[in-house]
């Protein structure tokens, strides 16, 4: 048996399913909630300590580029969130069949991006 397999497989050119998307951001946004968990902790620090840091705190709130961040954040909250929720229901054994397991992905990557729209158009 003298198969011929590639040395290097081309990941760009495997289709991966909607759920290892959702998976694969579930774990690039509980990552991204744990490397600015010190910015969130600094910010909560400033906006308890005085009067003067939580004004400084606002003023670099308005800046473009920090309302970004502070989308971004949220973003990844929210998709952490729903598809924790997802994670959960599937140990349950409430999305027994693979449809329901491929409409709760759908779900998931649909209500986070709504709920982040909606949420980031009312604090910008």
């Amino acid at each position: 048996m003298n198969k011929k397999r590639p040395k290097h497989l081309a990941l760009h050119l495997i289709k991966l399913p909607l759920a290892a998307y959702v998976s694969i951001l579930h774990r690039l946004s509980g990552m991204l909630l744990f490397v600015f968990l010190p910015l969130l902790l600094w910010a909560l620090h400033s906006s308890l300590r005085s009067i003067e840091s939580y004004t400084g705190l606002m003023e670099l709130l308005q800046h473009p580029l920090s309302k970004l961040l502070w989308l971004g954040l949220l973003w990844a909250f929210l998709h952490h969130f729903c598809a924790g929720i997802r994670y959960l229901a599937i140990d349950l054994h409430l999305t027994s069949s693979l449809a329901k397991a491929r409409a709760s992905s759908k779900w998931v990557i649909g209500v986070s991006l709504l709920l982040t729209i909606l949420i980031g158009a009312r604090l910008w």
